[in-house]
């Protein structure tokens, strides 16, 4: 019952991420090396959906134990630490070290304290609300969590990183609530994580939700006991926004690959002109996008009857139809934009305070900043790293961007109901059809780009202050890709209506020009695979299931 509540919920958000990537990452048994630097929106997809193994390369490796070791010395050296040397309440006037055969290692009872204050502190930041996020969110999210700790930032001990790569490769994913962060990372969100990590919570293992401490048993895994700056760095992180943004933009991406094909065959239904779209038209006003779109589109159409001329073709279309190669310009720019974001996000952390443990300190360097240092190697930062601003910008862009595109999808939907644009019949009916054809559907178009424009509003626009005036900003990052998601769901939905339309234009179209009307290869490979699906309507019928039917065709449509 939980598996299939839980597949109901992502599947819509994942069937086109799948197709995606490329064939060689899907097909390959090779492990994913990490190395906290060059991790992609593919390779995210490749572990997070189809459970890629992964590995993490040796210098990185180091780097995540030399970075554990700055934050030790720290300690010792009298630095305060947060969840090490501060912040957990004992007496400040017992000493935080020993000397161990000449040399200073930290007490046993100020280590103890502190994975007590680690414990503690994950418990009390378990505080979501919602349902359970989808298991291939939460993976992506823990990848990207993994590969940033890989930066040597972060400061956790070793044996964090090697229970992510152990989760991750044994198909162990904690149970993380979908609701309650505001962004500024999503602490009561992965505080989930750890404590399945120590064995507390509950995870989704081979299907079944299971206590995390049974699983780790029978896997011989040995729970996490956090200490340091552990728990921090394990919730203090935007890593989960990130992997379902990940996830989310991969699923645009294969929208708007599919989106260059269906329009064509709109416009083959439809009768349209091509010369907006012509290389001497692009080049007048070569904005970033609109080139690139319009040359997509004239490779779409190359072949097309279109390109012949047409006593009933206008000399001018509306600009909903006018404007496409603007249209899907805009959103390949947003949507490049956002992957970029995401990228460079998922391979620089966000933590803060931030462990440099190369930092070299300069001399004559300024008081403040000097106090940073340990001696002269290694230096912890405070930061405000976990502000997501600049991937919540390219999000809600990308959002606006698909928003507009509903809009003119619905516009140019509507279009060729009117037989004073198509010269066809009213609202596309056969020759037998006394019936209504399609002049109902309008309303499902119009509701879901009303739903589209709401959704596309950004979340970046204002907060409340929190944790005692010091919070005072917030992004609610998974709250764009959420929306986000939903958009993209609602815009294969609407493209399935216009596909509706077009076929049954072109079929119509077909019938008066016969042999005259010849298409685009790519838009003859659409409608002849779509009439597998979805037949010709001759007569009224319920529609529902053509809409759906065609949905998760897009989905699923190789190019």
């Amino acid at each position: 019952m939980f598996q299939r509540l839980r597949k109901s919920l992502f599947l819509v958000v994942v069937a086109a991420v799948i197709l995606s990537v490329s064939a060689a990452a899907f097909a390959s048994t090779n492990p994913l090396v990490l190395t906290g630097k060059d991790l992609t929106i593919e390779d995210i997809v490749s572990v997070a959906v189809e459970g890629r193994k992964v590995t993490v390369s040796h210098e990185a490796m180091n780097n995540v134990e030399k970075s554990y070791n700055t934050v030790i010395k720290a300690a010792v050296e009298g630095m305060p630490v947060y969840g090490l040397t501060v912040g957990v309440g004992w007496n400040k006037d017992r000493p935080v070290f020993k000397t161990v055969n000449g040399k200073k290692v930290l007490s046993e009872e100020l280590l103890d304290m502190s994975r007590k204050f680690n414990i503690m502190s994950l418990r009390a930041h378990c505080a979501g609300v919602g349902p359970f996020l989808p298991v291939e969110v939460v993976r992506a999210g823990m990848l990207v969590r993994l590969n940033q700790f890989l930066t040597g930032i972060p400061g956790v001990q070793p044996y964090v990183v090697e229970i992510y790569e152990k989760y991750l490769n044994e198909g162990i994913t904690p149970l993380v609530p979908s609701k309650g962060s505001v962004g500024q990372a999503d602490i009561t969100l992965s505080s989930h994580i750890g404590l399945a990590m120590v064995g507390e919570w509950d995870v989704i293992y081979k299907d079944k939700r299971m206590p995390a401490k049974e699983v780790m048993k029978l896997l011989n895994i040995e729970p996490l006991v956090p200490v340091g700056k552990d728990f921090l760095s394990i919730l203090s992180t935007n890593a989960l926004a990130l992997g379902q943004a990940a996830l989310a933009v991969a699923n645009v991406e294969h929208y708007l690959e599919v989106s260059y094909p269906v329009f064509g065959l709109f416009l083959e239904g439809y009768n349209g002109n091509v010369a907006p779209f012509m290389k001497e038209v692009a080049e007048i006003r070569p904005f970033e996008g609109y080139v690139t779109a319009a040359a997509k589109l004239r490779k779409t159409l190359k072949g097309s009857y279109l390109y012949e001329p047409s006593d009933t073709r206008a000399l001018q279309d509306p600009l909903s139809i006018r404007s496409m190669a603007y249209t899907l310009g805009n959103v390949e720019v947003a949507l490049k934009r956002a992957k970029d974001a995401i990228t460079l996000a998922a391979n620089h952390t966000d933590d803060n305070p931030a462990v440099i443990w190369n930092a070299k300190k300069e001399k004559n360097r300024d008081p403040q900043t000097s106090r940073y240092f340990i001696g002269n190697d290694g230096a912890i930062f405070p930061t405000s790293n976990f502000e997501s601003l600049p991937v919540l910008r390219e999000l809600d862009t990308l959002k606006i961007a698909l928003a507009q595109m509903s809009n003119r999808l619905v516009m140019q939907t509507i279009r060729l109901e009117d037989p004073r644009f198509t010269h066809l019949s009213r609202f596309l009916s056969a020759p037998d059809n006394p019936g209504h054809a399609f002049g109902a559907i309008q309303k499902p178009l119009v509701a879901m780009d009303t739903e589209n424009r709401m959704l596309a509003t950004p979340t970046q626009l204002g907060a409340i202050a929190l944790a005692g005036n010091i919070e005072d900003t917030a992004g609610c990052t998974l709250i764009s890709v959420r929306s986000l998601e939903q958009i993209t769901e609602n815009l294969y939905n609407i493209s399935s209506l216009q596909l509706l339309h077009s076929a049954q234009a072109l079929d119509l179209r077909k019938a008066e020009m016969k042999d005259k009307l010849y298409m685009a290869a790519p838009t003859k490979k659409l409608y002849e695979a779509y009439r597998q699906v979805v037949s010709f309507v001759d007569q009224d019928r319920p529609y529902t299931d053509d809409i759906a039917k065609g949905a998760e065709f897009l989905k699923n449509y190789q190019m």
